[in-house]
């Protein structure tokens, strides 16, 4: 499979049978360009403009937005589960859906925008992860500290962070990924996309920074 980030929490999953996964699409007033995108099937981690906009994404015929085990073709599922957009269970920010795709005998999770620490209970849930894509900047989601944390909880094989500043979000209250990988302390390879199979996972680098390629639309 071949992940790349369009920009935010906004990720397209190719399979190598062409079935095409986009996660979290964003609508323009995020400050990144919204470009013509197809995909097979979306998954939403919450209703808020920066996640929510289907309607940006062609082709689909599937959307996944609510918890449970989603079939989106023969040998795709998807397990979503229910967590909070903030540390009060969700009197703040409300719920927010975290989600494992599984597929080619790989489990890869998209947190969304994820506000505290996972518990023991929805660790659990989460199972095995070999690529975990995780909220890192803060204010609106789990900050730099509690990713490394989560990611300390979830031992996922590969990391890479997403929802932090970037020139397109500059006005936003939200820490750089710098601050992440600063307390990761370990180097990160910087990748325009990641080919990842289950024979070759553990060839992987641990921590990878996808540059965002919003203009993306093949």
């Amino acid at each position: 499979m071949i992940l790349r980030c369009i920009g935010h929490a906004k990720f397209l999953l190719c399979l190598d049978n062409g079935f095409r996964i986009v996660t979290d699409p964003y609508d323009a007033s995020t400050g990144y360009p919204v470009a013509p995108l197809r995909a097979d099937a979306v998954i939403v981690s919450h209703g808020h403009h920066d996640h929510s906009a289907v309607d940006t994404v062609e082709g689909w015929t599937a959307v996944v937005r609510e918890a449970g085990d989603h079939t989106l073709a023969p040998d795709v599922t998807v397990h979503s589960f229910g967590s909070f957009h903030d540390d009060a269970r969700g009197s703040k920010r409300g719920e927010n859906l975290v989600s494992v795709v599984e597929a080619e005998g790989l489990r890869v999770a998209h947190l969304g925008d994820l506000g505290h620490l996972p518990d023991e209970a929805l660790c659990r849930a989460l199972g095995r992860i070999d690529l975990l894509m995780i909220p890192v900047g803060g204010h609106f989601t789990i900050d730099a500290a509690q990713a490394v944390e989560t990611c300390r909880l979830l031992q996922p094989r590969v990391v890479v962070p997403m929802h932090y500043r970037t020139r397109y979000n500059a006005g936003w209250p939200i820490a750089p990924v710098e601050d992440f990988l600063s307390l990761m302390q370990e180097e990160a390879e910087r990748l325009d996309l990641l080919r990842v199979t289950a024979g070759d996972l553990a060839c992987q680098p641990h921590l990878v920074v996808l540059n965002p390629d919003p203009q993306f639309t093949r």
